[in-house]
């Protein structure tokens, strides 16, 4: 029994020592850099060894950390040393880390995995200090003895050197050691990743072109291309190149896959569905590709389908089940089925997740009337002051919906006194002033945030609209509303709000020009209250009735085109 013991403990320490999914490099060598050193498993070794895994388990990665590193200088065991180097990465303690990779790459003289992780623990040493000789130095002896692999370890010089700042360094260093192997489309792959994180899209480009040359069609470097031709703003052609490449190769789901979420980007959404479908038919039950199509029958507006398949991809196991339950709980929502979305909502368990679960559950408590059990969920205690902001804010949104903004008000006051220069919470005192004729308190809220955010186009387009709404101080709202433009260009309410102080200061054809610009942007319920009102100056009354009409039909309950055209004697 005793023996049996000895021989389990072994093979717990060998198998957790080398780590998940190492065992067959192990195996062959290439993880430890040769023959594994013949090592007693002492007492006090088993006892450090499980005390280490017990920590990490518990959380406790710091911990974890130094008592893996303790280990590796006693047993100077390159698999030890392998699980301190990654344990020590993962706790973020890039001193330890680094020790024990130098350890890792001693014990492992022949290891390319230890000598490439030694470099890059090498650019974080001493405060993140780099020094760029010793990981040149390094990384060339990888490449040069890659032995049958020097692809992939091209593939991973950009990784190696990502803790590296100075991104132009890097590309210089990349180059360099790729000099050698420019007959390799590989290298010219890594010099194309350098390129892009020195922001040359253009360097970029000519880089992976010239991989493509010598492996023609090779999928790595078209998706690399299409990724370099998207960020630098040339969407279209990234599209064409995908496209193309797939015509070629229609069987490849990494390029369709590719091609569907640039559909995504394009917004071509029916598109992207169809060809996220065409992958599922292959793949039925990819919790990600049914969640890719749920999303996406979401954003067309069809409630059903995207529930089929959020529920499927819940069932497959999908990665992040919370958030495919916030969304089957809005999906509930929208249909006034409060119970069924607080049921899901309330399954949510994720602590990033779980403060958005809390915001929805009150607004469909406040969709049924419940506004006071609304407020007492988000009025209990946040362990964050960013969370308790968003509450604050929720907590307002229901009071105005509900018509009290009285209340509001003091919601946000209360929330002032703990930040007093939030101008998120600012502003949205400053709308609700208004909303109760404080017309001073909102004024004096606005040039605050004006004066903390100078930036903030919505502050000064408030601030210039309330002014030119009351007729008063015509002046100077139009320029505190060109401000607002200047720093946000073509925003249909700025250019409601300049259409509005033009007709407020008698120039009809004027506010004309800008309100039907703002118009053609958005259709909004008051920049349709606004032009027809214009249109109905003008004596352009068939124009205004039709616009007027269109608008009433959209938006039946908004009180400022119903009060319009009331006024104007049209109801």
């Amino acid at each position: 029994m005793k023996t049996q013991l000895t021989r389990l403990a072994r093979s717990l320490c060998l198998a957790l020592a080398i780590g998940a999914g190492g065992a067959a490099t192990a195996a062959n060598g290439d993880a430890v850099g040769g023959p594994l050193p013949d090592q007693e498993l002492t007492p006090r070794t088993l006892y450090s060894f499980l005390l280490a895994e017990i920590a990490g388990a518990r959380g406790q990665i710091g911990l974890s950390a130094q008592l893996y590193l303790d280990l590796a200088r006693s047993t100077r065991d390159p698999r030890i040393a392998r699980r301190a180097t990654e344990i020590a990465m993962y706790s973020r303690n890039l001193r330890m880390a680094s020790e024990a990779a130098r350890i890792w790459a001693e014990v492992a003289p022949d290891s390319e995995e230890a000598r490439r992780v030694l470099a890059s623990m090498t650019s974080a040493e001493h405060g993140g200090e780099v020094n760029l000789d010793a990981i040149q130095i390094q990384l060339a002896r990888v490449l040069a003895q890659s032995n049958g692999r020097l692809a992939q370890n091209l593939l991973g010089l950009n990784r190696t050197l990502a803790r590296v700042a100075d991104k132009q360094a890097v590309r210089s260093i990349v180059n360099r050691l790729t000099e050698p192997y420019l007959d390799v489309p590989e290298a010219h792959i890594a010099r194309a990743q350098a390129a892009m994180a020195a922001e040359d899209s253009m360097g970029a480009l000519a880089a992976v072109n010239r991989a493509l040359e010598l492996n023609q069609g090779w999928e790595p470097a078209v998706l690399l291309k299409a990724q370099i031709l998207q960020q630098g703003g040339a969407g279209d052609e990234a599209l064409r190149q995908l496209e193309s490449a797939l015509a070629l190769k229609p069987e490849s789901s990494t390029l369709r896959l590719a091609w569907a979420r640039s559909l995504v980007s394009a917004q071509r959404f029916d598109d992207a569905r169809r060809e996220f479908r065409r992958l599922l038919e292959a793949r039925p039950d990819d919790g990600e590709l049914l969640y890719a199509v749920g999303l996406l029958s979401m954003q067309l507006n069809e409630p059903a389908v995207a529930e089929t398949h959020f529920a499927r991809a819940l069932a497959a196991g999908h990665p992040q089940p919370d958030l495919i339950r916030l969304h089957l709980g809005q999906l509930a929502a929208d249909r006034g089925q409060g119970e069924a979305a607080r049921t899901w909502f309330d399954e949510i368990s994720d602590p990033e997740l779980r403060p958005e679960a809390n915001i929805r559950s009150a607004q469909s408590l406040a969709r049924e009337g419940r506004v006071d059990e609304a407020r007492a969920l988000l009025q209990g205690e946040a362990d964050e002051p960013e969370i308790m902001r968003r509450y604050v804010l929720a907590e307002v949104q229901i009071l105005r919906d509900a018509d009290r903004p009285a209340e509001a008000l003091l919601v946000i006051d209360d929330a002032l006194r703990e930040t007093p220069d939030d101008t998120a919470l600012l502003y949205e005192a400053a709308m609700l002033a208004e909303r109760i004729d404080r017309i001073d308190l909102m004024e004096t809220r606005l040039r605050r945030v004006i004066a903390l955010q100078p930036d903030h186009a919505h502050a000064h387009n408030a601030l210039g609209y309330s002014l030119a709404d009351r007729k008063l101080r015509l002046d100077e709202a139009e320029a505190l509303i060109l401000r607002a433009l200047e720093l946000s260009p073509d925003d249909p309410f700025i250019l409601d709000s300049l259409g509005w102080v033009r007709f407020r200061r008698g120039d009809g054809a004027g506010a004309l020009v800008h309100l039907e610009r703002a118009y053609a942007k958005r259709q909004d319920a008051e920049i349709a209250a606004h032009l027809g009102e214009v249109l109905w100056s003008l004596e352009r009354r068939e124009d205004a009735r039709r616009i007027f009409d269109q608008a009433l039909a959209a938006h039946p309950e908004n009180k400022l085109l119903a009060d319009t055209v009331r006024r104007l004697g049209l109801r």
